[in-house]
């Protein structure tokens, strides 16, 4: 695991913050999500990944962004709007998308 105060540069970055309840059909759903986070990881300004699920009630997922471009160009991407489409269609009962400028970070990690 890296050290806490080497995963980010030094703020201001941003953070979507992606909130979403999934229907109950998983058709493909894993294998997209995988080939998004390749995806995204291969996006110029592309900082980072957090994400978590607990069953179909909740999950989110942060991905971290240099700067606003960044984060168009990701949004633009021909395959992410595609993957966007299939989850309006079939994965998600309902989701969020929070964009935010991170103005500070810290934590801690033990020894």
């Amino acid at each position: 695991m890296e050290p806490v105060h080497d995963r980010f540069p030094e703020p201001p970055y941003y953070a979507v913050i992606f909130t979403s309840h999934r229907t109950e059909d998983d058709n493909d759903y894993q294998a997209t999500a995988e080939r998004m986070l390749e995806l995204a990881a291969e996006q110029p300004g592309f900082l980072g990944v957090d994400s978590a699920r607990e069953g179909p009630e909740l999950g989110i997922t942060v991905s971290y962004w240099r700067d606003e471009d960044s984060i168009a160009g990701w949004r633009a991407h021909a395959e992410h709007t595609l993957a966007r489409r299939s989850g309006r269609r079939q994965w998600y009962e309902a989701f969020e998308v929070h964009v935010a400028r991170v103005e500070r970070n810290y934590g801690f990690r033990r020894q």
